[in-house]
């Protein structure tokens, strides 16, 4: 099976079915963002209610759900305009800090080098420095993983690696929306990453790239999500992607790590929760589904070649190359155009989460 993956990633490229999910979803993204051009001026000099105001800066929790139809319209705009960023400390992903391109593990898939906390012991700076950037980075694997041949008999689908890049834009997705913050609602988290990932969420089996991609953008310019910044707040998680897909295995382990850690979190907060029983109950078998999932998955990354993940990281760019090339001819076809040039849109959305 090892000999045979950079193969089989060859032959994960799309079909026509897929390049026109792909077209459709761009199209209806540029008919979305015209439509919103239009109706930018109504209801410019509303605010939030004084009642609303008052219970966000006293420190009471107010979901998004508990704000009026106005009020979340508002909300939406003032997240995207800008105006909550300067209210939130811009969050650095852990996969672009140094210290990600120095993860190392075990052959048996521990990790190396654990941070430790030495309450009577003080450190010297350097100690100190090497512990902070420890720390930067998710906890990998724990106990040796086992080989696949140990959790199935059956040999692994052939588009795992497909399934991977759905997964690993779910997880930015998540951690991205939260700020890095998953803790602060881990039930909410993961359920995030139920939505956007086909895998985990509709129990999906995407067979291409441009497949799981297509899917995952779909989510991103849907209307639950779209005040994340839509279609270019999705090119940017691609470019996290690749970027993971580029440091290779062992931040893939601390990756898939986080994310059973966030689906486990996920569970014990439902058990101390009230929601209807059947609900609760419903929520919770899918996250041991996704908890099941994450795991195999884990155990599958942990035994490919090394160079799995360059052809695969590959085959990621040339996909967005393409959104990006069609994105560009349509913004170009458009009448009158008076946008300025958004080369350096993905900075403000992510500030703006």
């Amino acid at each position: 099976m090892r000999d045979n993956v950079v193969g089989e990633l060859g032959q994960l490229g799309p079909n026509d079915e897929t390049k026109q999910k792909m077209m459709d979803i761009l199209k209806r993204f540029h008919s979305e963002e015209e439509a919103d051009g239009m109706d930018e001026d109504v209801d410019a000099d509303s605010a939030l209610s004084e009642e609303t105001i008052k219970k966000v800066l006293s420190g009471g929790e107010v979901n998004f759900d508990d704000l009026s139809a106005e009020e979340k319209k508002l909300f939406q705009r003032a997240v995207a305009s800008g105006e909550l960023s300067k209210m939130i400390e811009p969050w650095d992903p852990w996969w672009l800090k140094p210290s990600a391109r120095t993860i190392s593990f075990s052959k048996e898939g521990t990790q190396l080098i654990q941070p430790l906390a030495k309450e009577d012991e003080p450190m010297s700076p350097e100690d100190d420095q090497e512990s902070s950037q420890a720390s930067e980075i998710p906890p990998g694997p724990e106990t040796p993983l086992p080989p696949l041949s140990k959790l199935s008999s059956a040999k692994p689908s052939p588009f795992l690696a497909v399934h991977l890049v759905d997964i690993i834009y779910s997880y930015c997705f998540a951690l991205r929306l939260y700020n890095g913050d998953w803790q602060s609602d881990a039930t909410g988290s993961a359920m995030v990453v139920l939505s956007v990932s086909s895998v985990l969420g509709q129990g999906g089996q995407p067979e291409t790239v441009l497949e799981a991609l297509s899917y995952c953008l779909e989510q991103t310019c849907s209307p639950a999500f779209r005040q994340m910044g839509g279609l270019q707040f999705g090119l940017g998680l691609i470019d996290d992607v690749i970027t993971l897909l580029t440091l290779g295995t062992p931040a893939l382990l601390c990756l898939l790590c986080d994310l059973q850690r966030m689906v486990q979190a996920g569970e014990t907060e439902l058990k101390s929760e009230k929601p209807r029983k059947s609900r609760r109950a419903e929520i919770r078998s899918k996250l041991k589904q996704a908890e099941r999932k994450i795991y195999f998955l884990m155990c599958w990354v942990h035994e490919q070649p090394g160079e799995a993940w360059s052809s695969l990281g590959a085959i990621v760019r040339a996909e967005k190359s393409s959104a990006m090339n069609y994105e560009a001819v349509s913004r170009s076809a458009k009448p009158d155009n008076k946008a300025e040039p958004r080369s350096k849109v993905l900075i403000q959305e992510i500030k703006d989460i």
